[in-house]
């Protein structure tokens, strides 16, 4: 071949090696180059996952506040604790953290405790009553003392409704010789710490985050309140106190949900619930299942069926009802999409104390202890506490009318699909079998209290209080003072 056939070989087979070399490299450079985007992105991601999750930590803490931590100040004459608990290999806690536990204790805290849990007679029974600020807690507090047991009360005074009412409540417990701890039930240091302190015999599981609507708005609270509150009561009763004590706790009637069967029994159904408080409250019975039988703990839940009297619950129908008409604000009434008017059970705060009592009376001993080991089954129990009489929310509002003399004005909807049920209506059978519970206090009378309450509590016009008690007779002094607000 002529050289110069030769030279133009070599130059074209040269001139593809280059080619080739700088595809190559081109292709080397590209890589890299989308290596680093990716990577550039990997680490922008991570970075915005981080920020993400920090900005819902902030958002969680601003609108939930109570879940993370919570300081809480001695009251005048009376120690109290933190919210919060504590993680250990050793046991489970609640898994909310507060270091408040720390600020208790010492001889006259421990002194003050222990006066307010003795007993003052013979055979008397001590009860850590959870919630006792709230109404039912309040009322079965005073019921307790005043037969001579010994009571300790604890409530986290939330501000789900006024919480100048609570303080009021425990002002008045107070004067009675029951002392009321400000603090939260998830702190399992400060239970353990009572325990420590006080040999209780029983405890009235009360505290819970009520209300069927704002379970809408505030989920997160149930649980904590609802559920996480009822584990940290029970983890302590079952392996820290000793001797076990006795439980009894507040169920509610919510829990038989969409259930048509009347009057609803505990034998009925109670898998469908209407609403997330119905809901925690059904998974409330079934962790107290779990603890009685693991743990042999005595547990008796009370199903309360729409309970109203003096002290009330100003988010309940009857109490804000009477606000309204008083101050000529219109008032909305629901009817069943049938138009039916919606009817409810309810039970006077008197009638339901005698059941709480009655039922702390007969619950029978735990049978577990701190080692694991239970000697035996121990009763699990649940019980409908109601009046048994169904009345339309239409004549409760004529009652409260007449009572306070004064029109409503009133604006009728259908009832909306926000966890309200129709009707209520109470088979309270077994509770009268076994403790004797029978309702004695009709709407009408129950409400004629209610509202002379709330007229001197509330230092209302005269006329109304007139109006209250109309043709009968005037309350008696040492009742009407021990429903003041001063007292």
């Amino acid at each position: 071949m002529p050289s110069s056939g030769i030279g133009a070989v070599d130059a074209a087979a040269k001139g593809m090696k280059l080619e080739r070399y700088a595809s190559g490299g081109a292709l080397l450079l590209r890589r890299a180059a989308s290596g680093k985007i990716v990577a550039a992105s990997s680490h922008l991601l991570f970075r915005a996952t981080v920020l993400a999750t920090l900005a819902l930590v902030f958002l969680f803490t601003l609108h939930y506040p109570s879940l993370l931590s919570r300081s809480f100040h001695l009251s005048a004459g009376a120690a109290d604790g933190g919210s919060g608990g504590a993680h250990s290999a050793a046991s489970h806690r609640s898994l909310l953290v507060s270091s408040a536990s720390a600020s208790y204790g010492g001889p006259a805290w421990e002194k003050e405790m222990r006066r307010s849990a003795r007993p003052s007679r013979d055979g008397g029974i001590s009860v850590l009553v959870t919630g006792a600020a709230g109404f039912v807690g309040m009322h079965c507090s005073l019921a307790l003392k005043a037969r001579g047991d010994g009571v300790l009360g604890l409530d986290n005074f939330n501000s789900y409704y006024d919480p100048s009412l609570k303080r009021a409540r425990q002002k008045l417990l107070a004067s009675r010789g029951v002392a009321v701890l400000d603090a939260d039930i998830n702190d399992g240091l400060l239970l353990e710490k009572l325990f420590d302190v006080a040999a209780f015999t029983h405890v009235l599981h009360l505290a819970a985050q009520a209300g069927v609507r704002y379970a809408m708005e505030a989920p997160q609270t149930y649980v904590a309140s609802n559920v996480a509150g009822l584990v940290s009561v029970l983890e302590v009763a079952a392996k820290h106190a000793d001797p076990q004590p006795a439980i009894v706790w507040a169920s509610s009637s919510s829990v038989y949900g969409l259930n048509t069967d009347a009057p609803f029994s505990e034998e009925h159904r109670t898998d469908r619930p209407a609403s997330l408080y119905a809901a925690t409250k059904k998974a409330g019975e079934a962790i107290a299942h779990a603890y009685n039988h693991i743990y042999g703990l005595s547990i008796t839940g009370l199903r309360f069926f729409t309970v109203y009297g003096p002290w009330g619950r100003p988010d309940m129908a009857y109490f804000f009802f009477a606000r309204s008409i008083v101050a000529g604000e219109p008032i909305t009434l629901f009817r069943a999409a049938d138009g039916a008017d919606a009817r409810r059970d309810f039970t006077y705060i008197d009638d339901v104390v005698k059941g709480c009592l009655g039922a702390l009376d007969t619950t029978g001993k735990s049978t577990g202890s701190k080692s694991g080991k239970k000697s035996g089954p121990a009763p699990l129990r649940v019980y409908n506490l109601g009046n048994t009489s169904p009345v339309p929310v239409t004549r409760m509002v004529a009652i409260l009318e007449k009572l306070l003399g004064k029109k409503a004005n009133k604006r009728v909807v259908t009832m909306p699909s926000n966890g309200d049920v129709p009707f209520t209506h109470a088979n309270v059978s077994h509770a009268a079998h076994d403790f004797g519970y029978r309702p004695t206090t009709s709407l009408e009378a129950g409400l004629r209290h209610f509202v002379d309450w709330f007229v001197n509590y509330y230092k209302l016009d005269t006329k109304i209080a007139k109006g209250a008690r109309g043709a009968d007779k005037p309350a008696k002094k040492k009742k009407a003072a021990a429903m003041s607000a001063s007292s």
